[in-house]
């Protein structure tokens, strides 16, 4: 099984002290040129003079992004110390039961429009940088990150589920393709309101951290999307798998 998380727009203050992050480090070193290069354009970019313009930010996180421009030398810290917000409070991972970090630390990554897919103990600096952005001498972000993720994910996902509770923004940057597009399971956040279901959007990333807390956590294998449909069930929560033929399926959770 693979979880994917989104990452948070909020990043928890830099250390004061500490070693910077190494591209080198990081888990799937096959992607390190590709790290490197978003790293220097987004430096460079963020000390020109239409920075705020060019990642899409209001005048309030000028100083966020005056920081990309020390990414070189920030101090670095645990992805899951990193990032923050509600889908991370829910989570909680530095609850979680020991058996359940090693889960993640085996299948739980973050899927950053910087750094790529992260885990647990990947060391990263906090940053400023959406998907959605164009960065200049590397392109689309997405399209970037499309053009080399497909074998080093596939490979990490081998023949289990894929888990997907990121946005659609950041979901486009990678998919399992073919026969194993059919186990992709993506995390949807339903109403429903005098029989009609609507996506809901403030609670969704507080119940995706819940799913993935509640699959960490899980004592056994679970080997299809039928297993991690009853998973989540048996936790209490009100939810639903739905087959959507070669797209895969997703797991309808009501609230």
């Amino acid at each position: 099984m693979l979880i994917l998380l989104p990452p948070s727009e909020g990043k928890a203050a830099p250390r004061r002290r500490g070693r910077p992050a190494d591209l080198g480090a990081l888990g799937l070193p096959e992607l390190t040129a590709t790290r490197a290069a978003v790293r220097d354009a987004l430096v460079a970019a963020s000390a020109g003079p239409h920075a705020l313009a060019l990642l899409g930010v209001g005048e309030s996180l000028r100083a966020e992004v005056e920081q990309n421009t020390r990414l070189a030398t920030l101090p670095g810290a645990g992805a899951l110390e990193v990032y923050t917000g509600v889908l991370y409070d829910a989570l909680d991972f530095g609850t979680l039961s020991p058996a359940a970090k090693r889960r993640a630390g085996r299948s739980l990554r973050v899927q950053s429009a910087l750094w790529g897919p992260v885990g647990p103990a990947d060391r990263i600096a906090p940053y400023r940088l959406s998907m959605a952005v164009t960065l200049p001498g590397v392109g689309p972000l997405a399209r970037a990150w499309r053009a080399v993720l497909p074998g080093p994910m596939a490979a990490l996902a081998g023949d289990g589920v894929v888990v997907d509770c990121r946005s659609s923004t950041y979901a486009s940057a990678w998919l399992p393709a073919g026969d194993a597009a059919r186990r992709l399971l993506a995390v949807r956040v339903l109403t429903e309101v005098a029989g009609r279901r609507t996506v809901v959007s403030h609670l969704a990333k507080h119940t995706r951290g819940e799913v993935a807390r509640v699959l960490l956590e899980h004592p056994g294998r679970l080997r299809t999307v039928v297993d991690v449909a009853a998973a989540v069930a048996g936790s209490g929560h009100r939810c639903e798998l739905v087959d959507h033929g070669r797209r895969g399926h997703s797991l309808d959770v009501l609230r």
